[in-house]
């Protein structure tokens, strides 16, 4: 196998990274872009490697923000009857609206912030880890993203890597056996 990595590789892998900002122009874009730049350059194992970590990454953030919204699910069912007639007290009193009518207003807050919080982390989380995916994947190394699921296997260079012993350790451990 050829170790050396060309600039085409390099850029490749750096543009599966990019592509998942493709999300913001086209509806699942975050999928489609890398799937299709990684279907038609996967015979290269290091554009292989980082298409596999750009698409399980992609696939565990959207699993993360469906359980994001599972978990504020519960609330917004619980605070529902508490927002119609929130809604029913502002279409009949518009005029005269006073606190006292207004119930339960904290836990709308309570709820919205929260999941704002969550998803502006999550959102925060992936900005970074595809930012610096790319820069990784434009200087030729490897990256493997933070909390990814393998949801595709992906066959490592990195772990191919260490599971060979360095021939200088090979020695070493051979003269320390001489005595």
């Amino acid at each position: 196998m050829d170790t050396t990595i060309s600039e085409n590789q390099k850029n490749v892998a750096a543009i599966v990274h990019l592509s998942t900002f493709s999300k913001f122009f086209i509806p699942f874009g975050n999928f489609l872009a890398p799937l299709i730049l990684w279907t038609l350059n996967k015979e290269n194992e290091f554009v292989d490697d980082h298409g596999k970590q750009a698409i399980n990454f992609q696939l565990s953030i959207l699993l993360y923000s469906i359980f994001i919204g599972l978990i504020c699910l519960p609330f917004v069912i619980l605070f529902a009857p508490d927002f119609v007639s929130l809604v029913d007290t502002i279409d009949h009193h518009v005029d005269r609206i006073s606190v006292h009518e207004i119930k339960n207003l904290s836990g709308y807050f309570v709820i919205f912030l929260l999941a704002v919080l969550l998803l502006f982390g999550l959102f925060v989380f992936e900005l970074y880890c595809v930012i610096s995916a790319t820069m990784h994947a434009a200087k030729g190394r490897l990256y493997k993203y933070p909390l990814s699921i393998k949801f595709i296997k992906t066959n490592s260079l990195e772990e191919s890597e260490t599971d060979v012993p360095d021939q200088e350790e090979e020695n070493q451990s051979e003269n320390e056996h001489i005595s």
